[in-house]
This record gives C-alpha cells, structure tokens and sequence, in this order.
C-alpha cells in the first residue's frame, strides 16, 4: 500500500488502532498481538512505515470508544466487579505491597481481562511459599525488563478470572513511579468514585 501524504498516514493509524482495539474489546487480545494482528489483516506481509503505527495510548482511547459503544450496558459492572475483586486480592496480599496495573486500572477492562498486580517484596520466592500455604495452584512464567533482569509472573485464576503477580524486589517500587499504577487504598478511592456515580446515575433515572 503506497502511503502519498500525512493524511493517508494517519487514516491508516487509525484504522489500526480501530482493529486492534476491536480485538482487544472482543478476544482478550494483548495490545502488541492486536497491533501486530491489525497491521497484517490490513497491509499483509508488507512491513509497515513507522508513522502509521499508533501508539497504546491512541489504541486505549479507541478500546474505550468501543465499550462505550457496544458494551456500555454491561462495562462498567464488569470493571467494579474486577475492581473490587482486585482489591479483595491486594488485601490478602498487602505484606507485598501490591499494586493494580492495566486494564482493570485504567478502565478499559472487557469481558475477557485479566486483573495484573504488581508485587514488591525482600525476597520474591516468599509470594511463591503463600501461595503455596493458601493451596492456590498457580504457574510460572519469565520475562524480561528493558534492563534485561528477569521478572517471574505467577498466575492462577481466582474463581473464573485470572490473577497474574509480577514480582518485584523491594528496590524497583521507587523505580516504577513514573507508571500508572495504584496502590489499595488509592483502588479504594477509585470504587468508591464509581459506587458514588452508579447512585448518581440510578436517581437521575
């Protein structure tokens, strides 16, 4: 596909970001599949320019424009059932300073999200030997930071929804300032904001 000027471009953008979204919203698809699945559906085998490839931040606007359109009867119990679900989660877990992250965070969660935490904690292995003690089967996986230092995932599914905790040691909480994250009691605000405009929105009815 030859891409003449800015304009083209950024149709092209956004109509990956569109398809991605759409996938994210419907499948469950991670951000870098979908973007990765939209951009072959739509050129092929051809490799796309840089500048038509949108950012995640323009694919978690168009994810959000999809629930409202097609979900918006039903999201917004979802995402409070999540939320207070992961906040269950971070009490029972609170000696590792957990902290939302994602979808269930920023309020994009569908029908098919996971809820993600991140765990800091002396020694990591300790998160492993709880859940051991509560009898949670979980699995492990491995992934690597862009300081190349491997990071371990446990999961395992809480009732019919899945819980992944990204462990951390104690020093990267610092670390991870500059990322959208919260803490419990910051989690709790946010139900609460969303109990507050539920009632607002049933009187007003």
């Amino acid at each position: 596909m030859m891409i003449h000027n800015p304009n083209e471009a950024e149709a092209l953008r956004t109509e990956i970001a569109m398809l991605a979204a759409r996938m994210i919203a419907e499948d469950g698809a991670d951000y870098a599949t979908a973007k990765r699945k939209a951009v072959r559906q739509l050129l092929g085998n051809q490799k796309p320019r840089g500048d038509i490839l949108p950012d995640n931040a323009q694919i978690e606007q168009e994810v959000r424009e999809y629930h409202a359109l097609f979900f918006g009867d039903t999201q917004p119990q979802r995402l409070l059932q999540l939320r207070q679900l992961a906040a269950d989660l971070m009490e029972e877990l609170e000696r590792f300073n957990p902290y939302l992250v994602g979808a269930v965070l920023n309020g994009t969660a569908g029908p098919h999200s996971d809820i993600y935490l991140h765990l800091y904690a002396d020694n990591t292995k300790d998160v492993a030997i709880y859940l051991l003690n509560q009898d949670i089967e979980f699995e492990v996986s491995e992934s690597f930071n862009h300081r190349h230092d491997s990071i371990e995932t446990l999961s395992f599914m809480r009732g019919k929804e899945g819980v992944h905790l990204v462990l951390q040691g104690q020093d990267a909480i610092r670390q991870g300032k500059n990322q959208e994250r919260a803490n419990l009691q910051a989690l709790r605000a946010l139900i609460s904001d969303s109990l507050h405009s539920a009632e607002n929105s049933y009187g007003t009815d």
